[in-house]
């Protein structure tokens, strides 16, 4: 199936390094980064596995678990997260599931066949606390994932959804946001004391802390 933002998650059960998981259960009350892989013990895949690991305190402070699919099983998964560890100077606490029978990989149209008919293509999922996809990425098999647009993009999604805004192009926190046009005259003034710029009607800049 083919999911869009807005759509709910689909949950599944599935065996990870950590044991079965019901994802929804998984999920709980956190945001989640659910990102896919071709195979395990593959050279970008590693360093992917690796950067995610290094970021853990990063994602927790955003309230986001993370959790990795490689199309093999826990027994190679965790024969490849000792790799990870060894050539990544790192500790690799997150689960990854095993998908052998692509049940996940093609749940979440993670196949695609002019790539492989086996391997899931670097799939990258923002879902948040209410099961909601909000955002999708995908790459090809030989580019690895930049993870400071992956944060950049949760920090403007949580900052959008607590002070109903939107973020402009390359927002990064502290920077100014744009007030919806759907917020007009009295209740815009009531939401942004402070103000606004307004180099356009239709284009309305503001902080919020």
């Amino acid at each position: 199936m083919s999911l869009h933002i807005g759509d709910t998650a689909p949950d599944f059960t599935a065996d990870t390094t950590q044991g079965p998981i019901s994802f929804h259960d998984f999920i709980g009350d956190s945001w989640v980064f659910f990102f896919s892989h071709p195979a395990d013990f593959t050279p970008v895949c590693t360093t992917e596995m690796g950067r995610t690991s290094k970021l853990a305190q990063q994602f927790a402070a955003r309230n986001v678990k993370p959790i990795g699919l490689s199309t093999d099983t826990v027994d190679e998964h965790l024969k490849w997260i000792a790799d990870v560890n060894d050539t990544q100077q790192t500790d690799l606490q997150f689960p990854i599931v095993a998908d052998k029978e692509l049940k996940v990989a093609k749940l979440y149209d993670m196949i695609h066949p002019n790539q492989s008919n086996t391997a899931a293509v670097r799939s990258v999922f923002i879902i948040d606390p209410n099961k909601k996809v909000r955002l999708t990425m995908t790459y090809p098999m030989n580019v690895g994932r930049n993870f400071d647009e992956i944060l950049r993009v949760i920090d403007a999604l949580q900052m959008a959804d607590k002070y109903t805004v939107a973020a402009p192009a390359d927002w990064r926190p502290g920077d100014k946001v744009i007030i919806p046009l759907s917020l007009q005259g009295e209740d815009a003034v009531k939401a942004f004391p402070q103000g606004w710029d307004a180099p356009r009607p239709y284009l309305r800049l503001t902080t919020v802390k």
